[in-house]
């Protein structure tokens, strides 16, 4: 089991969504949070929604799309903060767009905030908490990282990698050995305003995934050390059918909507 109570828990992506719900159910398990984001009031709104909870809260300004800046804040967060226990990757962003209408800027800033981003903080903190002899590490990926779709070329990409990331820094830890756990999320999408507009042919199956039920579940997952957890449960379908040709792959998704869910996309404003 991962304990929370006494752990130091950062957490990427904190100052709205899911990260923000992660931070003060954290601290409601008695953990100390340090927070990443580059919103400097969302993050400040945050901290003090802990405070007043009596909570250990600190936030960190910084762009995540920057290799430079995200080491620099890191070496600061280790400085003042100590050694992290439980490091949640949650950050991320989606253009929403066809493949030939996103800018290369946009395409490239997908990947450094969605996967990059996972390289730079694992490389920060995972050397300590080997040396301490036990952490965690997950990462919320998307059901985007098991299922390509149209308008989600860049986002699915970079969430594939996401997933890839997980699995070969898990098979990794165990090859040398080391007591570090990792966790990979991957969700159906949240009505979390990140992909305000999207829609689902068959709700029962495949719902818009509400915060407080996703959060609750990661929290569980990595409390139980629990190596992949994935929302809903009709996506775990998804390596069945991938077992499939080609165009019945095809088929099968376009049949459930999953092809045309982002037809309707606007995003958070």
């Amino acid at each position: 089991m991962t304990a929370f109570r006494g752990a130091h828990v950062l957490i990427t992506g904190a100052a709205s969504g899911l990260g923000r719900l992660m931070a003060l159910d954290a601290v409601q398990r008695g953990a100390r949070v340090t927070l990443l984001d580059r919103d400097a009031k969302g993050l400040g709104l945050v901290c003090d929604e802990i405070q007043a909870l009596k909570g250990d809260a600190e936030g960190f300004v910084v762009d995540l799309s920057s290799r430079e800046a995200i080491q620099a804040t890191c070496a600061e967060v280790l400085q003042s903060r100590g050694p992290v226990g439980i490091l949640i990757n949650n950050a991320g962003i989606v253009s929403g767009k066809p493949l030939l209408e996103c800018s290369d800027e946009a395409i490239e800033r997908t990947f450094q905030v969605n996967t990059l981003a996972l390289f730079w903080m694992v490389r920060a903190f995972l050397p300590a908490m080997m040396a301490a002899g036990g952490g965690h590490v997950v990462t919320v990926a998307s059901a985007a990282g098991l299922a390509g779709t149209s308008r989600l070329v860049d986002y699915s990409a970079s969430k594939f990698a996401a997933v890839g990331f997980d699995e070969s820094l898990r098979m990794e830890l165990k090859r040398l050995g080391s007591p570090v756990r990792t966790t990979v999320v991957c969700p159906f999408f949240i009505d979390t305003g990140m992909f305000e507009g999207v829609k689902t042919r068959f709700a029962w199956l495949l719902p818009i995934l509400k915060p407080d039920y996703v959060v609750r579940r990661v929290m569980g997952a990595i409390a139980s050390n629990r190596a992949r957890l994935i929302l809903p449960r009709f996506v775990w379908t998804v390596p069945v059918v991938r077992a499939l040709p080609p165009f019945l792959f095809d088929a099968v998704l376009s049949f459930f909507g999953v092809n045309r869910s982002m037809d309707e996309f606007v995003g958070r404003h």
